[in-house]
């Protein structure tokens, strides 16, 4: 029993000697016990060593707080509350009809056209702009490969025209869906090209506008 006794005094007199410098060196404001390493000394069982200056307060205010004894810590002292997030940016969608945009078949732009983009172009300067994001659209007629070169022409112009109204040129993004995006339903419109069939799919060809920004 005696043998167990001195056992015991010696391996704790070689934790305590192990930490002593650095518990000396941090007592007035650590109340763990720091190791060589600068890290807490835990016990067998995984729990962290106290210091006699250990109080809430302190173990408050230690950096090993809320490792050691989250449990017995306000709420506040380990999980802050969360800063708040500045403003996120937003969008907002215009449609604008390629029949006020463009003639059928046509990249450039008509004098409807410029009317209803210097209104986007208003709406812009009324928020913190981000971007703005063209995509220009066509109906099926035509194409695939054609279609798509005709969507990026369209897009490209109206990234033109608002460039030239004071919009910077690298807030301005292009796109071109070509005839992959309808807006017509399936045989909604079905039939060779005809002047009938031209107006039908009228819904189709079109440039969505996207202004992305903050108020």
């Amino acid at each position: 029993m005696k043998s167990k006794i001195i056992t015991t005094l010696l391996a704790s007199i070689g934790l305590f000697a192990a930490v002593g410098v650095a518990q000396a060196q941090t007592a007035v404001d650590r109340v763990y016990v720091i190791d060589s390493r600068g890290e807490v000394a835990m016990s067998g069982a995984g729990l962290c060593w106290r210091t006699g200056f250990w109080t809430p307060a302190g173990a408050a205010k230690d950096p090993a707080g809320c490792k050691c004894d989250k449990d017995l810590l306000p709420k506040e002292v380990c999980e802050p509350p969360m800063a708040k997030a500045g403003p996120k940016p937003s969008g907002d969608k215009v449609t604008v009809a390629a029949d006020a945009l463009f003639d059928f078949n046509k990249a450039t732009l008509r004098p409807a056209g410029k009317a209803k983009l210097d209104e986007v172009v208003a709406m812009s300067k009324q928020i913190k702009l981000e971007v703005i994001i063209a995509v220009g659209h066509t109906d099926r007629i035509g194409s695939d490969a054609y279609n798509q070169k005709l969507s990026e022409r369209r897009a490209a112009s109206v990234k033109s025209y608002v460039v030239s109204k004071g919009i910077e040129a690298n807030r301005v993004y292009t796109e071109g869906k070509g005839e992959k995006q309808p807006v017509t339903q399936p045989g909604q419109c079905a039939g060779p090209k005809s002047p009938k069939v031209i107006a039908c799919l009228q819904p189709d060809r079109r440039v969505d506008i996207e202004l992305i920004g903050t108020k």
